[in-house]
């Protein structure tokens, strides 16, 4: 290998965990961002020769990533979480069939990619694990594509208007006027504080509290334990499902008649998942002897409660008699949402 391609390998290794993040914004997808990825770094190869200001490959590599993840954003529907999908159903109401997973905001794995803490420049507004926080991430997918691009490189990246304007190729007037229909757009959707805000003023040791009491409710069924964690206006929701429940009585109700009916025998590992403490379901499997995965469940927490649930469940979604979904972790395993949701986090296939 020449000291061109160590330095080129260098200057990617860099930069390679903020642009994967970068990718996921835009596109609400780790799929996907693996994809633009590897796309960026092809293009940015055959253009190193170009390149000829060290200075300046910060900004080169995301202009390449940027237009890279605007093209396919153009060829594809936007992402959404199930509270964007339709509205909620009685906790009563059993989830109808799934839908395809291209429609969904698939977790992220910010831990195991080597996502740091703090801001990507100082000018940048949000700390780069805000960025990837899942109310975030599901707010930038309401902005058009070129407004989403404009919050991430002026907001969370900390590019200058006049950067910007040159990586999207449009002017700095375009910029700002972008930028400030994005942060109204952004600002309806996102909480006022976040989870990390949230996180630090818990500390480990209340988050750990805090946790092992919703994962012992879960363990045993105990509907009551569960409900005496969550906030008032909570919801759950369970992509690939469109069903969500919202609010806390309702979700109990749901929680009670289903999931925690006893029919099903539950554990859990912590984990994970988009800057936010996460929860891998397992469900006992009579034939296997063991308990397989069954969801990744991302705890969004608020006023030392759980104020939403976002279970990303990796059982097939082939049946196509809705019944068996009120059954669902008596599904076959689904193994392209297994790999994204479970083998990328690292977690075990089974526990005894």
């Amino acid at each position: 290998m020449g000291s061109g391609d160590r330095d080129f390998a260098e200057l990617i290794e860099q930069h390679r965990a903020e642009l994967h993040a970068h990718c996921y914004r835009m596109l609400g997808s780790v799929h996907d961002a693996d994809d633009a990825l590897q796309e960026t770094l092809l293009r940015a190869w055959r253009g190193a020769a170009g390149l000829r200001e060290a200075g300046a490959a910060r900004s080169w590599l995301y202009s390449i990533a940027t237009n890279v993840c605007l093209t396919e954003l153009e060829r594809r529907r936007r992402r959404v979480l199930p509270h964007d999908f339709g509205p909620a159903s009685d906790g009563a109401t059993a989830p109808g069939m799934p839908v395809a997973e291209s429609t969904w905001i698939e977790p992220y794995p910010d831990e195991s990619i080597g996502l740091s803490a703090g801001r990507a420049a100082p000018e940048a507004t949000y700390e780069q694990r805000e960025g990837v926080e899942l109310a975030f991430v599901a707010a930038l997918q309401h902005l058009g594509a070129n407004q989403r691009a404009v919050l991430l490189l002026r907001e969370v990246l900390g590019f200058s208007a006049q950067e910007s304007a040159a990586m999207l190729q449009t002017t700095v007037a375009s910029v700002n006027s972008a930028l400030q229909r994005a942060r109204a757009a952004t600002a309806e959707r996102v909480p006022e504080r976040t989870q990390q805000a949230t996180l630090r003023s818990l500390g480990d040791r209340g988050l750990r509290e805090l946790v092992d009491r919703y994962l012992s409710a879960w363990e045993r069924c105990d509907v009551d334990g569960f409900a005496s964690l969550l906030a008032e206006d909570a919801s759950f929701a369970m992509p690939p499902l469109s069903t969500w429940y919202t609010p806390r009585d309702e979700i109990v109700t749901w929680a009670r008649e289903s999931a925690m009916s006893g029919a099903w025998r539950w554990r859990a590992l912590l984990t994970r998942a988009n800057a936010q403490p996460a929860l891998a379901f397992y469900a006992w499997d009579e034939p296997a002897t063991a308990y397989l995965p069954f969801a990744l469940c991302v705890l969004t927490l608020r006023d030392r409660l759980v104020s939403d649930v976002t279970a990303f469940i990796v059982r097939s979604i082939e049946d196509p008699n809705p019944e068996v979904y009120e059954r669902f972790p008596d599904q076959p395993m689904d193994a392209a949402r297994l790999a994204g949701a479970f083998d990328r986090f690292g977690l075990p296939g089974r526990l005894g």
